[in-house]
């Protein structure tokens, strides 16, 4: 071997050397961060509860009983003459109060029974504490109470949208309101009511309490 040739092979060994030691440290730095991350300490702790919405549903009484005569009709009914029918409002199945009732009425087929609002049908509503006793001869139903008798809704109109129903204890989820309807043909109807015919359909619409805490 050649004297000049010595430095060059010194020069790769110490090369050699720091590449050996930077693997090293490497190596090294390697391992303490996983020991690290192996060391960490952890803590977890859990809960949980089971959230149930509530039902609102308003029910009327069965259908062509005394607790719901309103699919009934009337015939041949003049001036002055007066139409009751008794029905049972219902939030028996609700697990939700409710903050108001409005009653929708409608008409179809419609005629000047329902869209003169002066000499056309007036409807009154009542309610009474207990169930009301019937009476007179199907279809020509009369009621009476026994117990409380308070308004629902004030003379009016036959035919209204959302209408107010005041005194109502079927606001609270679980009860039930006894209600009587009366339409009323005013004795100011002409010549021009005769012969007439009018369907008229209720709708009760329920509107949920405000918001609390549960």
């Amino acid at each position: 071997m050649r004297k000049h040739d010595l430095p060059s092979l010194n020069r790769d060994s110490t090369v050699g050397t720091r590449l050996l030691w930077t693997l090293g440290l490497l190596v090294a730095t390697a391992s303490i961060g996983a020991f690290g991350t192996w060391a960490t300490f952890t803590t977890s702790t859990s809960q949980s509860h089971t959230i149930a919405s509530g039902t609102m549903t308003l029910q009327l009484g069965a259908t062509g009983a005394s607790t719901n005569r309103l699919n009934i009709g009337a015939n041949n009914i003049a001036p002055g003459d007066t139409i009751q029918r008794s029905v049972d409002l219902s939030n028996a199945a609700s697990t939700v109060d409710l903050a108001a009732i409005t009653l929708t009425t409608t008409a179809a087929p419609s005629s000047l029974l329902d869209t003169d609002a002066t000499n056309g049908l007036q409807m009154v509503i009542d309610k009474c504490s207990q169930a009301w006793t019937e009476g007179g001869t199907a279809p020509a139903y009369t009621y009476t109470c026994g117990g409380t008798t308070s308004t629902v809704l004030a003379s009016r109109p036959v035919i209204g949208t959302n209408l107010a129903l005041s005194n109502l204890t079927s606001l609270t989820a679980g009860a039930i309101d006894h209600l009587r309807v009366t339409l009323t043909l005013p004795s100011t109807a002409g010549n021009t009511f005769q012969g007439l015919s009018s369907t008229i359909s209720y709708t009760f619409t329920g509107t949920q309490r405000a918001g609390t805490n549960k």
